[in-house]
């Protein structure tokens, strides 16, 4: 027996700057395709994770750079629906995980432009207009798992019909075809049982990107 529910819908939550993100992202896109779900893509942010925080000089000016994706990712969704963050998740993804692009303007307009977005919406990485938004989808997709946790955030159908979410998981490289739909199995199963928090394991591998 598998945890797997027929025709579900999984919510995740992304911050294009992480890495551990972009694989989980890749391994759900592999899920779709022997599994019977699909995945609809949200916007969390590392920054206003942050924010407040005492953390270390360099992490303190990534993250300041980090407001600029998420905030053109909730411009577009507002602009052109939620729908588009698939290809733009994508598009940035590629960019700054495997073509290694520097963050800023140049990346916004670039990843935008990929998937035929109005590149103009490059402007909101430097503008406040859509923190508000931004803050609110950030919520949503953290408050049920808490915040000593960052992403990747999954919300998925869990036993009974009631939705379960947890961070992770943290894998390398990302599965593929049926051995993605094994992980999705399993990490159901263990993340729908109640009172179920936590395995973990040294990372001895950084992120592997094939």
């Amino acid at each position: 027996m598998t945890a797997v529910v027929e025709n579900s819908t999984i919510g995740m939550w992304f911050d294009p700057l992480c890495p551990w993100a972009w694989m989980t992202s890749r391994w759900l896109l592999e899920v779709e395709k022997v599994r019977p779900v699909t995945v609809e893509f949200h916007v969390m942010s590392l920054s206003v994770l942050n924010s407040g925080r005492d953390l270390p000089e360099q992490y303190v000016a990534l993250m300041e750079k980090g407001w600029g994706p998420v905030r053109v990712c909730v411009a577009a969704a507002q602009q052109y629906g939620e729908q588009v963050l698939r290809d733009l998740y994508t598009a940035y993804g590629t960019r700054i995980h495997l073509n290694k692009q520097e963050l800023g303007p140049e990346l916004d307009a670039a990843a935008l432009a990929d998937v035929g977005l109005d590149p103009a919406l490059a402007a909101a990485a430097t503008s406040t207009q859509y923190d508000e938004a931004l803050t609110a989808s950030h919520n949503a997709g953290m408050k049920p798992v808490g915040t000593d946790v960052g992403t990747p955030v999954i919300h998925a159908p869990g036993p009974e019909g009631r939705t379960i979410a947890f961070f992770g998981p943290v894998v390398t490289p990302a599965p593929k075809g049926e051995d993605a739909g094994r992980l999705y199995d399993g990490v159901l199963l263990v993340a729908g049982t109640p009172g179920f928090y936590e395995l973990k394991r040294t990372r001895d591998l950084g992120p592997i990107f094939e």
